[in-house]
């Protein structure tokens, strides 16, 4: 029991990253715009979390409120991309996946130049202190060692993306804001018609797309890390996309995916831990994780429909 117990906590704090990509990509999708810049603004996103909270620790000390603001930061930092993905994509009717595929080499290149001026040319930040991490709120009301003790010792970030698939799915299905997101995406001459401004609310989507995508790449340096490194995302945000286009493109669809993405990486984990002893390299156990993304997209994208709109730029007055 304790071993499927560490897989499952394993699962979550690994799957937590994944989860704030895919919705970050729901919601830009949703509005008819592709966003493969995913991966860059969880990259930039963990660098500024790491960053701002290792500055402000050493700034102010060990306050409750640093980790926080770092994460917000780490938010901000990934919504600023994406806003340059929407005036791209938007504003200048270039190619989605184009604009996106530069956003992936702009976003970690911009991480790595302000890496080397803060931090005396290094390319890696310096540790978080520990009291400095995002906290784990439930880690008082367990046992130390106890199973549910492992479950549920997580971070913060966990619990506030499971949080936030509530509220995705809320917002897009149940209010106003969504049925116009979605109307956009599949639909922009018609609402346009209906009186919706078509750019405005893409641009709101695209830039919470990098809000939510900077908090995915912030839960792992600050939580999961504790520091920031060139290879940390290491292709988290496609696997993101792959787990929203498997969801189809839904909150609650998108997190499931995540959860089998994030149970490939637990299980890795496990195998590669020195109590089970498989005689097995480390390299291509890490291979698990991006075999298993392949396999299910070879099988499933097929079969799933994007929304109609989505990667067509709009301009006002077209037909």
């Amino acid at each position: 029991m304790r071993d499927l117990a560490f897989i499952l906590a394993t699962t979550l704090m690994y799957s937590t990253p994944l989860i704030y990509g895919a919705l970050g990509a729901v919601f830009s999708e949703n509005s008819g715009v592709v966003n493969i810049g995913i991966e860059g603004m969880m990259t930039i996103g963990a660098f500024s979390g790491a960053a701002s909270t290792y500055i402000l620790a050493q700034t102010y000390g060990h306050l409750w409120w640093v980790p926080w603001i770092g994460f917000l930061i780490g938010g901000l930092a990934g919504g600023l991309f994406g806003l340059l993905h929407a005036i791209a994509s938007v504003s200048f009717h270039a190619d989605q996946t184009v604009s996106g595929i530069a956003i992936n080499f702009l976003a970690p290149g911009f991480a790595l130049f302000l890496s080397r001026r803060l931090f005396q040319n290094a390319t890696t930040t310096p540790p978080i202190p520990l009291d400095a991490k995002l906290p784990r709120p439930l880690n008082q009301f367990f046992e130390a060692g106890s199973i549910p003790g492992i479950i549920f010792n997580q971070y913060a970030s966990v619990y506030i993306a499971f949080i936030l698939v509530l509220i995705s799915w809320y917002v897009l299905y149940k209010t106003k804001l969504g049925l116009r997101i979605r109307a956009v995406g599949e639909h922009p001459k018609a609402a346009d018609t209906l009186g919706v401004n078509v750019q405005r609310i893409r641009y709101f989507s695209v830039i919470l797309s990098g809000i939510l995508a900077g908090w995915g790449g912030a839960s792992l340096s600050m939580a999961i890390v504790a520091s920031f490194r060139p290879t940390l995302i290491s292709g988290q945000g496609f696997i993101a996309m792959a787990a929203m286009i498997f969801g189809k493109w839904k909150p609650h669809g998108a997190m499931l995916a995540c959860l089998l993405f994030g149970a490939t990486t637990g299980i890795q984990i496990y195998l590669g831990s020195p109590q089970v002893g498989l005689q097995v390299s480390t390299n291509l156990l890490s291979m698990i994780p991006y075999i298993i993304t392949l396999i299910v997209l070879m099988g499933f994208v097929g079969k799933a429909v994007a929304p109609a709109a989505d990667g067509i730029p709009y301009e006002k007055g077209d037909q």
